[in-house]
């Protein structure tokens, strides 16, 4: 599925007309303390956490009794100030804990600092930005700018773990004024042997037509290590997963490390080369992909029409034979089942 079916529009959010803008913010400070940024916007967002209806998962959504996992993909600028009303619709205590941006302890999103939501409760965290700046020594000081992630950090435990186990993820980007933006987008997440929660043959089948560009944010959780291989599309290892000038020699990937925690994005044009088909994503730790983390990424037509063997491959995908099959059950613990 489109992840701009699952939550904000990359337009509607960068546009800032989803989530109740209020006026904009003006940074300014001197060279050694906060960046003297361009103005940025202030964004209120609700997310609500719930039970995904028929199992004890829990998923974060924007409308409430209507979680996703992954959750919504949230967007801004660097400048920007995200406010995060999360709404706590379970049972349990749990947050909202973000990487790559700026917050206090208060939005910390975690039990150490006293900060999460309790069963039914509302809460407020802020998440702010920055652009690159130049400290007092001369040396100049990163900007928020990348492809991060943000989880729940307190339930069933101090450190969030049953909450990651149950769904509660999702990604956050944080980009350049002037960054090429994407049609398509596409969060893949690595948790455990699951891909979204799901393994093969349940896996996302992401859709995009010929030419496309398509954004893809790949994050790790759990206690695996994997890597993330997409066939016949190939990247650069940048911030964006562009090249900056014909001399840029980053170097050029398809297949790249994703452990827990971790995340990183990229951009391609569906198809590139390569032209329309059934491409497959996967993890490269073999066994990992033998056990049903795999799925496919296919390349329609230019004009959105089903390309030659493409529904062939899919099915000859979908009666894959896994030796051992991990399977997120009801209570979002893993089970295995045997194949012959």
């Amino acid at each position: 599925m489109d992840n701009k079916k699952r939550g904000l529009s990359r337009r509607s959010m960068l546009a800032g007309t989803a989530a109740g803008v209020i006026a904009p913010v003006v940074v300014s400070a001197s060279a050694g303390s906060a960046p003297a940024a361009a103005a940025g916007m202030t964004r209120n967002i609700t997310v609500y956490a719930d039970y995904v209806p028929g199992t004890t998962r829990v998923g974060y959504g924007l409308e409430p009794g209507k979680p996703t996992i992954p959750g919504p993909l949230l967007e801004c600028y660097e400048g920007d100030t995200l406010v995060i009303e999360l709404v706590n619709n379970t049972d349990q205590r749990l947050s909202i804990h973000p990487h790559g941006v700026n917050y206090d302890t208060k939005s910390d999103g975690s039990p150490f600092n006293d900060s999460f939501n309790k069963p039914y409760e509302t809460k407020t965290y802020t998440w702010k930005t920055r652009t690159t700046y130049q400290a007092a020594n001369g040396f100049w000081m990163p900007g928020s700018a990348g492809y991060w992630h943000y989880h729940d950090h307190a339930f069933g435990g101090d450190h969030g773990t049953a909450g990651l186990m149950k769904g509660l993820y999702g990604g956050l980007i944080v980009r350049r004024r002037g960054d090429l933006l994407p049609s398509k987008q596409f969060t893949v997440v690595f948790t455990e042997m699951w891909i979204n929660h799901q393994v093969a043959p349940n896996t996302p089948i992401f859709e995009a037509n010929l030419g496309e560009r398509v954004e893809f944010i790949c994050i790790g959780h759990g206690n695996l290590m994997h890597t993330f291989h997409l066939h016949a599309h190939r990247w650069a290892d940048t911030r964006t997963g562009m090249l900056t000038s014909a001399t840029d020699n980053a170097p050029i990937l398809d297949n790249k490390t994703l452990d827990p925690g971790n995340s990183f994005g990229f951009q391609v044009i569906a198809g590139d080369g390569v032209g329309p088909g059934a491409w497959m994503y996967h993890c490269h730790v073999q066994q990992h992909s033998d056990d049903g983390m795999s799925g496919v990424f296919l390349v329609r037509n230019a004009d959105g029409g089903m390309p030659a063997g493409a529904q062939e491959a899919i099915d000859r995908f979908k009666g894959h034979q896994h030796t051992t099959t991990s399977t997120p059950d009801a209570t979002g613990a893993s089970a295995h089942h045997h194949q012959s």
